[in-house]
């Protein structure tokens, strides 16, 4: 890839050029060069706005009028008119609405409501890992990391235990695939499958509550009225998206970069750096959100550029948390890192309702493999996700012997 030359080539909308590209240089050269750079349109489909400094990518967040949430959150269905869900479920809403249904959900995901889960969390990480490791070989995507977070989240929701393991093969699906052909044909069928099944759901909490969020958004008043039948469902679907899909993908590249590092896996191991620093990296490391959708509230100027009211402006955390202007050698892992203002779980009035969760479910993982895990190569080749909007791997062949056998 040769950066700006070839920009006028490159269509960061393609998920194949994020599954198959290494985009870094490019980044790099935007952020010195072309902070504000304009995708023009192709074909039918519009253009778009890049940002890529941190600076700019903050400050959009934190501007809820000027880049808004509330025609869509991602660069595919911004560029497609607008979400059918804007204004209906929490990433798509702003202003009143979006602080009152953020505040009544927050009481489900302090510190103290969690510590329950937290604890189950802790359990299942060391009965997954022990599982696994007696294999000496597994798939880390799919034995360890695609099922501690999805327990998480499915605790939350209280999902019955039969239902996870579907839920996970719709979840991977709706937003990411192994190729390019599968993410055309299995997204849209995936997103349906996971609103049907919520439906039925929702239908079932809303006659009979129980202690679980799903329970909780039926029972709410939000701005003097309780929510649709269509908002519960909708909050259901990003709920379980955000909580299973990002923290899955951080999982996997975490240990990737691991692999990739050993003297950082050797430093980890040895106790010469903190679980909790450990975590923070692994969050900007990996990035699992690649960009965040925003349309521009109004007329406005940045560096020199003239962004009209309605254009998509898109945020690039991948490009953000790798900003040498904010983190120091921010292209080589670093896991004892501080600080580590990383953008991984957004900013402002849109920071991750999750994020307490996704790091205590990292933070076990890390724990847990620094006691039990001795040595560990990688068993094949890693797979990555065909998608613009989430960035990881799909796949990561692990071989790896307890610490006992050394």
């Amino acid at each position: 890839m040769d950066g700006m030359e070839r920009l006028s080539d490159m269509d960061l909308a393609d998920p194949a050029l994020h599954a198959q590209e290494d985009l870094s240089r490019v980044w790099r050269q935007l952020r010195t060069q072309d902070p504000v750079h304009w995708q023009p349109a192709r074909g039918t489909r519009p253009g778009f706005w890049v940002l890529t400094r941190y600076d700019d990518v903050a400050a959009a967040y934190r501007d809820a009028d000027r880049f808004r949430s509330d025609r869509g959150n991602v660069l595919d269905t911004l560029l497609g008119g607008g979400d059918p869900a804007a204004r209906q479920m929490l990433p798509l809403t702003d202003g009143a609405r979006h602080a009152a249904l953020r505040g009544a959900l927050m009481r489900a995901f302090s510190p103290r409501a969690l510590a329950g889960v937290v604890d189950s969390i802790r359990a299942a990480s060391r009965e997954l890992l022990t599982e696994f490791l007696a294999k000496e070989e597994c798939d880390f995507a799919q034995d360890v990391a695609g099922q501690l977070p999805l327990r998480a989240i499915c605790d939350l929701l209280d999902v019955p235990r039969a239902d996870r393991q579907r839920l996970l093969a719709m979840t991977s699906s709706a937003l990411g695939s192994h190729s390019e052909q599968g993410l055309r044909q299995d997204s849209w069928v995936s997103k349906g499958e996971i609103l049907l099944y919520f439906s039925d759901l929702a239908a079932r909490r809303r006659r009979s509550p129980q202690d679980d969020i799903v329970s909780l958004l039926t029972q709410i008043q939000v701005e003097g009225g309780p929510l649709s039948d269509e908002e519960v469902i909708l909050n259901c679907y990003s709920l379980i998206i955000g909580g299973d899909e990002t923290t899955r993908l951080a999982l996997v590249g975490g240990v990737a970069a691991l692999l990739e590092h050993p003297g950082q896996w050797a430093a980890y191991t040895a106790g010469n750096v903190a679980t909790e620093h450990a975590v923070e990296e692994v969050l900007r490391w990996t990035t699992p959100t690649l960009h965040a959708g925003r349309t521009a509230g109004e007329d406005l100027m940045l560096h020199g550029r003239a962004i009209k009211a309605g254009d998509v402006v898109t945020l690039w955390n991948a490009s953000a948390n790798r900003d040498e202007e904010v983190f120091h050698e921010p292209d080589a892992l670093r896991l004892d890192r501080t600080p580590n203002r990383h953008l991984t779980f957004a900013y402002g009035s849109h920071f991750c309702l999750g994020a307490f969760l996704a790091r205590a479910e990292i933070g076990a993982v890390l724990s847990d493999m620094r006691e039990l895990v001795g040595e560990m190569e990688a068993a094949g080749p890693a797979r990555r996700l065909y998608s613009n909007f989430l960035g990881g791997l799909g796949s990561l062949p692990v071989r790896w012997r307890p610490a006992a056998a050394l």
